[in-house]
């Protein structure tokens, strides 16, 4: 038999509406009688109907997370320092995969709106959706915050990398082990990638290597084909190799240096003897492969955590102020990476 608010009123001997009170903690009731409702409905192990106190309360507790790709494990681990947050707040969340597709990313979130979620978080969202001022008409209307995809001049909340930084310190890292043939590896648009490209060309220039600027588009950069696109392209490149003077890759995560580090064992290059690879994340497999990955760590669990608390504070504030959080990005030196023997 189902248990309802009257089977609990019974118990506690009180009336539904202070059964109600309790539940939504929303007038006083005496501690004396709280304690004896709450006393029953754990006996009765009564659930409080969600939607019914989301009515009362207007608010659903529950959070709309939007990721392109649960693929890639930089975002579930994003993921999973919102949802630590949230749970700890009595929060829930509605997960939508977009498949790294902006029309995809407007359509759940239209829905999400549908399901009146009480805020929204975007994680690296897609740069059209920035620039036709599609994201900032939606934070007029509920508490939104974006995880990384910073666009300039864009007024939303956002919590981001340094991802600059990061990209300065890999190619600054390549350039003191002597490297000067370094190949930037990025995907389609994503203003990350745009990002990292822009530091890319600007160390080069700086270091008089800007003849030597060498960029491929692998395409899709969060999809399941990343690794295997990435793979093939840099394996045609490869073998039209002879001479196997130092190579260094740049690439813009750690799915395409995994596909840059197949690519090499596939044409008999040594890692990092003959070619040095940086990935950008540092995703778990990223300390699993052989050898390991040298990459740039971007404090995930962190975002996630302070994009959660972010939205939190919105929500039960009513707060207006836009906020640029910025996190420190790492480079984690493993063993992909050489010195150039001269």
């Amino acid at each position: 038999m189902k248990i309802n608010i009257k089977d609990v009123a019974k118990e506690a001997n009180v009336s539904m509406t202070t059964v109600s009170r309790v539940i939504n903690n929303n007038y006083p009731v005496k501690s004396e009688t709280r304690k004896r409702v709450e006393k029953a409905i754990k006996k009765l192990n009564f659930s409080p109907n969600i939607l019914a106190r989301s009515l009362v309360n207007q608010n659903t507790k529950t959070i709309g997370v939007v990721t392109p790709s649960i693929n890639n494990l930089f975002f579930p681990t994003v993921i999973k320092g919102i949802e630590g947050i949230l749970r700890k707040n009595e929060y829930s969340i509605y997960l939508c995969d977009t498949d790294d597709k902006p029309e995809e990313e407007i359509d759940y979130i239209k829905s999400l709106l549908g399901r009146q979620v009480d805020g929204i978080i975007s994680i690296d969202p897609k740069t059209e959706n920035m620039d036709n001022g599609f994201y900032e008409d939606i934070s007029k209307s509920i508490p939104l915050v974006c995880v990384n995809g910073y666009n300039e001049g864009v007024n939303c909340n956002f919590v981001l990398n340094d991802e600059a930084s990061g990209a300065e310190q890999a190619m600054k890292y390549l350039i003191d082990l002597g490297h000067t043939d370094i190949i930037f590896i990025r995907g389609e648009k994503s203003y990350s990638y745009d990002l990292k490209e822009a530091v890319y060309k600007k160390v080069l220039k700086e270091n008089k290597l800007l003849k030597n600027k060498k960029i491929i588009n692998i395409g899709e950069g969060n999809s399941n084909d990343t690794v295997e696109n990435t793979m093939d392209i840099i394996f045609k490149r490869l073998e039209k190799i002879k001479d196997k003077s130092p190579i260094a890759f740049f690439t813009c995560n750690d799915l395409m240096a995994l596909g840059v580090m197949n690519a090499c064992k596939k044409a008999n290059f040594n890692v990092p003897e003959d070619i040095s690879i940086i990935g950008f994340d540092n995703i778990l497999v990223s300390s699993l492969v052989e050898p390991k990955l040298t990459t740039v760590d971007q404090n995930m669990y962190a975002l996630g955590e302070n994009a959660a608390n972010r939205i939190l504070h919105i929500i039960r504030n009513d707060d207006k102020e836009l906020t640029k959080i910025i996190l420190d990005t790492k480079l984690v030196i493993r063993g992909s990476c050489s010195k150039v023997n001269v």
